[in-house]
Parts: structure tokens; sequence; C-alpha cells
């Protein structure tokens, strides 16, 4: 029990930081560590990561809607674009045969991260707002487009794919990115988790409340700090975690 609460504490920790700081799905983390170190199936250690997710996601956008740092009228557009084209390339992808795109989160994960230190996102929200709503609805629907099928298709990267988009492609300044990343995954962990657990039934139920806390109480330390943090101070952090949290995978899963 002690060891599995300290892997799953551990687990917390990575996908807590990674959700606060830059809106990263908890499954990134919590699922290659619940596999490796508890021989956990694949199939629920993501449901149990996605669970995770939920709470600290929502409590997460909650901290970053606080500070005006969530654009949710837009936010609402991609999530339901993104939640529908999910089902589309899960559709298409159950007909191609499989390929090895495990690596695909994790290598998005550390490049983003590398990026975020070498190039941080300094958009004001003055240059933000200054895009005209109908615009900003389309491009919200686009990627959202782009985002639902290559997570759909893949079975990875939302969360790192939405904060990509937001901040290269719509222009978001990173706090309102990574408020409104973690306003929608929230709705998307959600729904996944529903279904693991329906489809693959009940999971570990110690490993499930030992995650959700652990990844909760680490998502709010890190939202509360990125809102009160300096643009640049907080491109630092988000770029560190990231890069930290995808070595720390690729190592975890091929060393």
């Amino acid at each position: 029990m002690l060891y599995e609460f300290l892997i799953c504490f551990i687990a917390g920790i990575g996908a807590g930081l990674g959700t606060g700081f830059a809106g990263m799905s908890a499954a990134a983390v919590i699922s290659p560590m619940l596999i490796t170190f508890l021989h956990i199936p694949a199939y629920q250690a993501v449901g149990i990561a996605l669970a995770s997710d939920v709470l600290a996601s929502a409590v997460s956008a909650y901290t970053y809607g606080k500070h005006k740092n969530l654009d949710i009228k837009n936010g609402i557009v991609m999530m339901v674009t993104v939640l529908l084209f999910t089902l589309f390339g899960s559709w298409v992808s159950s007909l191609v045969p499989s390929h090895a795109m495990g690596s695909f989160s994790v290598c998005m994960t550390l490049l983003l991260g590398i990026k975020f230190i070498v190039r941080p996102v300094m958009t004001t929200k003055e240059a933000m707002e200054g895009v005209s709503p109908k615009k900003r609805f389309i491009q919200s629907v686009l990627c959202g487009i782009l985002i639902g099928f290559i997570c759909g298709f893949v079975g990875a990267g939302g969360g790192m794919m939405m904060l990509l988009m937001l901040t290269s492609v719509l222009g978001y300044e990173l706090k309102t990115a990574v408020g409104t990343s973690v306003f929608i995954m929230a709705f998307t962990a959600f729904t996944g988790a529903v279904s693991h657990f329906a489809i693959g039934g009940a999971p570990d139920w110690w490993c499930l409340i030992f995650c959700v806390l652990s990844t909760l109480l680490w998502a709010r330390i890190a939202a509360k700090f990125a809102n009160k943090t300096s643009p640049l101070i907080l491109n630092r952090a988000t770029g560190v975690v990231l890069t930290v949290l995808g070595a720390a995978i690729l190592a975890v899963n091929y060393l």
C-alpha cells in the first residue's frame, strides 16, 4: 500500500504541475507510471489518469478564470469541435493498420518545453483581444477539428496540441491559453474517464483516490503560482516543467 501511494503521489506531482502550468493531460504522466511501476493494465491506467485530470483541470480552470485568464466563449466552441472530431478520428483510426504512435505525446511535451524556454510566448492581452470575434470563431473551429482528429487518431497529445494551437495559431497570451486549455480538458477528460470505466470496468479504487488527490493538490499549487507570476517567468517555469516531464517519461518508457 505504501509503495502504491508513493508511485501515485509522484505521478500526481508530475501530472498536477503539467496541468496547472501548461494544461497538459495527466494521462501523459500518470499512465506510463502506473503501467511501469504498478503493472496496471494500460486501458485501466489511462482511465485513472483521465479521472485524475477532471478535478485537476477544473480547479485550474477556476483559478485561471478568477484571474480573468480564461476565454470561455471560444473555449466552448473549440471543446465541442474537439469532442466531435475525436470521435471521428477514433473511427478513422479503427479502419487503418495500427502504428506505434505512443511516443507522439511525449515528444511533443519535450519539444514544447524547449520551445517555451528558447522562444517564450510574450503576446499581450491587448494584442490578443485585437482579433475580430468572427476570425477567432473560425480559428477555434479549425483548430478544434485538427486537435480532435489527431487525438482520436493517435490517442494522445490533446493538452499539448491545444496549448500549441492556442499560443501559435490563435495568438493567445500564455496564461489565457493555459486557462482555456484546462477548461476544455476538464470536459474531455470527464468524457474519456466515463467511457473507459464503462467499457473496462471499475478501476483500482485506492490507486484512483491517491492519483486524483495528488494531481489535484499539485495542479492547484501550480495554477496559483502561474497566475501570480510574470509572463517571462511563467514561460520559463512552463518550459522547465514540460522538458523535465518529457525527459522523465521517455526514461520511464525506454530505459
